[in-house]
């Protein structure tokens, strides 16, 4: 196995809907992939656009967004290498639902539409890993539509914060240590609100002393109390 074959084989063994097929349904699925690169920002596909095939992230992360009419961007899910996009579409013969772009310089591997649906028909487990995937998606739709009905937008920064925190952060002697990597528009966008609110409410965490910001740097000096606020609020 060699060639730019072996490298696209490695990335679908790391997708849940491919990682159970044999090396020759993996080459021949290889040989049909077409490689898309994207710079930081730019659009893999636009909501409602005619949906062509599915996307498998190798390197990279791409962001899958919903864009209001007034403008306001709401962030569905990231995913990284590993993450496969546009499942529902690419069965339901529908348009593409959300919109989707690059975070990072990303490398994806295109897979057409017939492709996926004739591994479907031989293998019947990939069409059974699809409907998992699918199914976890709406699980993750639903808790955004729960958070955004249920909870303030204090409760969300505060749960969002916490959580890069638990899933990334570094322990020292003055707390939960991480790096922020996103801008405040970003970040709004990713907890349902706007810019504005987002600067307001982290002033009102630092004013309680629940969080400290110093540079990109953020320090949560105690998570207990940090998510004793969480759910107060919720």
């Amino acid at each position: 196995m060699a060639g730019p074959n072996a490298s696209r084989i490695a990335a679908f063994k790391k997708v849940a809907l491919l990682a159970d097929l044999d090396e020759s349904d993996l080459q021949i699925l290889a040989s049909a992939a077409v490689p898309r690169r994207y710079a930081p920002g730019e659009l893999v596909f636009s909501e409602g656009d005619s949906c062509e095939g599915l996307y498998v992230v190798e390197s990279g992360l791409v962001k899958i967004f919903k864009v209001s009419a007034s403008g306001r961007e709401q962030v569905l899910t990231l995913e990284g290498p590993g993450g496969s996009v546009a499942e529902l579409p690419v069965f339901d013969g529908g348009n593409y639902p959300a919109s989707a772009s690059a975070e990072l310089p990303s490398e994806l591997l295109f897979i057409r539409k017939k492709d996926i649906r004739g591994l479907c028909l031989e293998h019947p487990q990939v069409a059974l890993k699809v409907l998992r995937v699918v199914s976890e998606r709406l699980r993750r739709l639903v808790s955004i539509v729960e958070e955004l009905s249920f909870t303030t937008v204090h409760h969300r920064l505060a749960a969002y914060l916490l959580r890069e925190a638990r899933s990334r952060g570094k322990l020292t002697p003055q707390g939960l240590n991480f790096t922020f990597t996103i801008s405040h528009q970003e970040l709004a966008s990713r907890i349902g609100t706007v810019r504005e609110l987002v600067s307001r409410h982290l002033s009102r965490l630092q004013a309680a002393g629940l969080v400290r910001i110093d540079g990109r740097t953020v320090i949560i000096p105690n998570p207990e109390a940090l998510e004793t606020e969480i759910k107060s609020e919720g």
